[in-house]
C-alpha cells in the first residue's frame, strides 16, 4: 500500500486508489463535478485540481493515481485559483436562472459556486443556447444548463447497459444528445436527474412542484418489486411528491428503477377513501360500523373451511400475519399469498430465496436464467448482474425462456421446458460451462414457478444446481427471484394453506363462499362464481373493488409504518410518510377490529405488540437488515423434474410499466406505455 502525504496528514492508501479517494480518506473534501465512485473516470470538468510535489502544474486528482511518496496538497492558494478559474469558465455560458430551476437548493453548481465563484462576471459576450432534447415522459431537459461532465452518458453506457445518449460537435459546441428524438427505454433512466450536478436533467413529472427545503422526509422500502430498495419518500402536507434511492450497498447501491420512482402519482387516483357495500348489484358508501357488522356477519354464517384469503403482492407483514392470526382463530384453513400460483415449496427457506444474496452476485462467474427477465422483473438487480459481467471477462450466462434485451450478453438456450431438460444431461455445452464455473448461479423466475408444471420446473433447476456444483457448504447458488414484495414475508409467515386446505386456484374455482382478499388484485376475478362473497381490502379501485361485495380502504405503502421482505430474506423497516385518504385506516387495524366484533379480539393494540407477535412467529422478524448466506442442508424438494412438460416459459409482465393497481392508477406510466414501448413495439414489427 502506497504512503502518500495529503496537506501534512501520511497516511497509507489502497495500491490503485485516485487521489482524489485519497483526499477522501484522509478527510478532505475534494469540488468535482464529472466525478462519481461508481462510473469511470471521464476528467471532463477539471474541478477536482490539486497540486502534486514535483508536478508543474495542478492535476486532476479524480484520474491521477497514487504513488508512494506522494506529497499532496488540496487547499494552497494556487489550487484555489486554478478551481475559480473553472468555475469562471463553467459559469461562463450558464444561464443565470437559479430561481426558476428545479434543481435549486440541491445543486453541485450553487454549492461550489458560493465557495469559487466570482461575485461579478467579466464576460460580455453573447452566451451561446441548446435546443432542449426529447428524453421522454420521465426526463426533463434544459440543455443550455449542461456542463457536459457526461454523466449521464456514462450512467446509461455503463450501469444501465442502455447507450442511448452521447456528445456531438466539440469545444464549446459540443452537446448531450440522444441522436433520436425518443425517450429513453432503460428502466434505470430517472437515475441521471440524480446524478446530473446541475439543472439540465430534472424530473419531469415533478416540474415546479416544490422546493427541497419545503418536502418532509421519509426513510422507506420500494414495494413495487421484490428487491426491497431503499428509499426517501419527499412529501409535502398530506401529498407524496418525490421518491429518491438512499444508498445501501448491500441492496440497491444508490439506484432506483423507474417505476418505483415515477409510479406516485398513482397513489392519487382510483383511491378508497371509504367502505362500500354492495347491494343490488351495486355499490354503496357505507359506514365503518355498517361495514365491519357485514363482514362479521358473512363470517359467522360461513363453515371455516369455506372461508379463505389471499395475500396481494403490496402488502406488509403486519397486515398478513393479522389476517392470518384472525382466520386461524375461527379454524379456517384456506390462506396463500401466491396469487399466480407458484409452486414454492416453505418446508425450508432456502426453496424460496435468493440465496446467494444479492451482494454474492459480484462473486459469481456464470449464471443460468430459467423463465426470468430480470431487467423488467428487477431492473436494479440486473445493473448489479451487468456490471459482473463487465467485470469478468470469462463470466458466462444463459437464458432459458422468451429471448430479450437483458443489457448484456447471453446464450439463448431455448424458450420451452425441452431446453431445461437437455441441461439435465451432464454432457449439455452449458452445463458443462456451470460445472466448470467456480461460483455459478441459477435464478429461476416466479412466472416459471406459476406453470401448471411449476414443481417439476422447480425439482429440475434444483437437480442442475446440484449437478453443476451450486450447492456446496460455502456457496448457494440456487436463486429464486421473487417480483412481489409481499411474497417472502408471506411464506416466512406460513400464510399458506394447512395439509388441508385450499390453494388459490381452489379458493378462485369457487372452492370457498367467503373469499377475504387483502390487496389482492392479481387474481382473474372473472374466475370467481358469482356465488362467492368477496371482501376487498386494499388502497386502489382496481380489480379486486370491482369484484368485491364490500369494500374496506386500506392503507397504501407510503401511508403506513410496515415491515417487508425482500428476495434474498432481509427484513426492512418501512415509515410512515402520509396519513391514508378519508376514512381510509391501516390494514392490521381494520383487522384488529373486525376480530373484536367477531368475539376473537387479537392480542395486540399496538403497532409494537404486533411486532413481537410476528417475531414470535419467526424469529427473523427480530433481526431486521440482516442476511446471511443460507447454508444448504436437507433433502430435496419434492417436485419429480420427470414430469416437466415443453410449455414455452412466459414473460411475467405484460409490461414493465403497469404491474400493480398503484402503477396502473398513474398517468406517468400510461405515458411511458404509449410513448416509450409503443414505438419500439412499432420498430419491432
Amino acid at each position: 500500500m502506497p504512503k502518500v502525504t495529503i496537506d501534512g496528514i501520511e497516511l497509507d492508501v489502497p495500491t490503485g486508489f485516485s487521489v482524489l479517494q485519497a483526499a477522501e480518506a484522509a478527510g478532505k473534501e475534494i469540488p468535482r463535478f464529472c466525478y462519481h465512485e461508481r462510473l469511470s473516470i471521464a476528467g471532463n470538468c477539471r474541478m477536482c485540481l490539486v497540486e502534486i510535489e514535483k508536478m508543474p502544474k495542478p492535476v486532476a486528482s479524480c484520474g491521477q493515481p497514487v504513488a508512494e511518496g506522494m506529497v499532496i496538497f488540496t487547499d494552497t492558494e494556487k489550487v484555489r485559483q486554478s478551481r475559480r478559474n473553472v468555475m469562471e469558465f463553467l459559469l461562463i455560458n450558464h444561464p443565470l436562472d437559479c430561481p426558476i430551476c428545479d434543481q435549486g437548493g440541491e445543486c453541485d453548481l450553487q454549492d461550489e459556486a458560493v465557495g469559487y465563484g466570482r461575485d461579478h462576471t467579466r464576460y460580455h459576450e453573447v452566451k451561446r443556447a441548446v435546443t432542449d432534447k426529447n428524453f421522454g415522459p420521465l426526463v426533463k431537459t434544459v440543455m443550455t444548463r449542461c456542463i457536459q461532465c457526461t454523466r449521464c452518458v456514462r450512467f446509461l453506457a455503463e450501469v444501465a447497459g442502455v447507450p442511448e445518449l452521447g456528445g456531438i460537435s466539440r469545444g464549446e459546441n459540443l452537446e448531450i444528445t440522444n441522436y433520436v428524438e425518443r425517450g429513453l427505454t432503460s428502466e434505470l433512466s430517472g437515475n441521471i436527474i440524480d446524478l446530473c450536478p446541475v439543472g439540465a436533467l430534472t424530473a419531469k413529472p415533478y416540474a415546479f412542484i416544490a422546493r427541497t427545503w419545503e418536502l418532509r422526509k421519509t426513510d422507506s422500502i420500494d414495494v413495487f418489486d421484490a428487491l426491497g430498495t431503499n428509499i426517501r419518500i419527499d412529501s409535502r402536507g398530506g401529498e407524496v411528491l418525490r421518491i429518491l434511492p438512499r444508498i445501501n450497498d448491500a441492496v440497491n447501491e444508490e439506484w432506483l428503477a423507474d417505476k418505483s420512482r415515477f409510479a406516485l402519482d398513482g397513489l392519487k387516483r382510483k383511491r378508497l377513501d371509504r367502505p362500500w357495500i354492495r347491494r343490488d348489484g351495486k355499490l354503496h358508501a357505507a359506514t365503518w360500523d355498517e361495514a365491519l357488522a357485514a363482514v362479521v356477519a358473512r363470517l359467522n354464517g360461513a363453515e371455516p373451511a369455506r372461508i379463505g384469503a389471499i395475500a396481494g403482492n403490496l402488502c406488509d407483514a403486519e397486515s398478513m400475519m393479522a389476517l392470518k392470526d384472525l382466520l386461524t382463530s375461527i379454524g379456517v384453513p384456506n390462506l396463500d399469498c401466491r396469487q399466480d400460483g407458484a409452486a414454492l415449496e416453505t418446508s425450508r427457506r432456502e426453496f424460496y430465496l435468493f440465496n446467494t444474496t444479492i451482494e454474492g452476485i459480484d462473486e459469481a462467474d456464470a449464471v443460468l436464467f430459467v423463465g426470468v427477465n430480470p431487467r423488467h422483473e428487477a431492473p436494479v438487480l440486473n445493473a448489479r448482474i451487468r456490471r459482473r459481467w463487465v467485470e469478468d471477462t470469462k463470466f458466462v450466462a444463459g437464458l432459458i425462456g422468451a429471448p430479450a434485451d437483458i443489457t448484456y450478453g447471453y446464450t439463448h438456450l431455448g424458450s420451452d421446458g425441452a431446453a431445461l431438460r437437455a441441461l439435465l444431461d451432464p454432457e449439455a455445452a452449458f452445463t458443462k460451462q456451470l460445472a466448470a464455473a467456480k461460483k455459478p448461479l441459477l435464478i429461476v423466475g416466479q412466472q416459471a414457478l406459476a406453470r401448471p408444471d411449476g414443481a417439476a420446473v422447480f425439482a429440475a433447476c434444483w437437480q442442475i444446481a446440484e449437478a453443476t456444483g451450486m450447492l456446496t457448504p460455502d456457496w448457494h447458488g440456487f436463486n429464486v427471484l421473487h417480483n412481489a414484495a409481499a411474497r417472502v414475508g408471506g411464506l416466512d409467515l406460513g400464510f399458506v394453506p394447512t395439509p388441508d386446505g385450499k390453494d388459490v386456484a381452489s379458493m378462485v374455482a369457487g372452492g370457498v363462499d367467503v373469499l377475504w382478499l387483502l390487496g389482492a388484485d392479481e387474481i382473474d376475478m372473472t374466475a370467481i362464481p358469482p356465488e362467492t362473497f368477496v371482501i376487498y381490502q386494499g388502497h386502489h379501485g382496481d380489480r379486486g373493488a370491482a369484484r368485491a361485495d364490500i369494500v374496506l380502504p386500506g392503507a397504501a405503502y407510503t401511508e403506513k409504518p410496515g415491515i417487508y421482505v425482500n428476495t434474498e430474506g432481509r427484513v426492512q423497516l418501512a415509515q410512515r410518510a402520509v396519513f391514508p385518504p378519508g376514512a381510509a385506516r391501516e390494514d392490521w387495524t381494520i383487522i384488529r377490529a373486525a376480530s373484536a366484533l367477531l368475539g376473537k379480539p387479537l392480542p395486540y393494540d399496538t403497532i409494537e405488540t404486533l411486532r413481537h407477535r410476528l417475531a414470535q412467529a419467526n424469529p427473523i422478524f427480530a433481526t431486521p437488515d440482516t442476511v446471511g448466506r443460507t447454508a444448504h442442508a436437507g433433502p430435496k424438494p419434492m417436485g419429480d423434474a420427470t414430469q416437466l412438460s415443453d410449455a414455452p416459459f412466459t414473460p411475467a409482465f405484460e409490461t414493465y410499466y403497469q404491474t400493480d393497481p398503484i402503477s396502473r392508477a398513474s398517468p406517468t406510466m400510461a405515458k411511458c406505455v404509449t410513448e416509450i414501448l409503443a414505438p419500439l413495439q412499432q420498430a419491432a414489427e
